[in-house]
């Protein structure tokens, strides 16, 4: 992993979070991304991921796949003929079985057109592709973070900028 440029941003509270997400959202190279989120338990990493995706269009409750390991989303086509997008949020706080990643067809999954979010990658290590972005959380005080941002190959210094 090499990385080519990066970003810091304190956020004082969740808006700020919010409208990081929203200016994320706006970049038409997301539908393809590879997103990493990374940080200590009660960084923000699920609250910027749900963000993102009601940025994106996803409606109603946005659930943690902590469980499940992945929640799969897929967007109405933006112009009439044209074909859904989709997202896929892994979250693999939990996994703990490399042949888990081949039984759920996560392989597949990342060989897949969409946008890819995980949290907890780490914990995948060795079996995830390199993310074009990465995000690292750290909590401060109340609802303040500072996130750097991390962009790992070209897409993801498109998407910083």
């Amino acid at each position: 992993m090499s990385i080519l440029e990066t970003r810091t941003q304190h956020w004082s509270h969740e808006a700020d979070c919010a409208a990081s997400a929203a200016a994320l959202a706006g970049h038409a190279a997301l539908r393809t991304a590879y997103l990493e989120l990374r940080g200590p338990l009660g960084a923000g990493k699920t609250t910027f991921v749900r963000h993102l995706l009601h940025a994106l269009g996803v409606h109603g409750r946005i659930k943690s796949p902590t469980y499940a390991l992945m929640e799969p989303y897929e967007l109405e086509a933006a112009s009439p003929g044209g074909s859904p997008r989709r997202i896929w949020h892994f979250d693999f706080y939990r996994f703990n079985d490399p042949q888990e990643w081949e039984d759920a067809g996560f392989r597949d999954v990342f060989a897949s057109e969409g946008l890819k979010i995980a949290e907890w990658p780490e914990q995948a290590h060795g079996l995830l592709p390199d993310a074009d972005l990465r995000l690292d959380l750290q909590p401060g005080a109340g609802d303040e973070r500072s996130v750097r941002w991390s962009a790992q190959t070209p897409l993801g210094v498109a998407l910083l900028r």
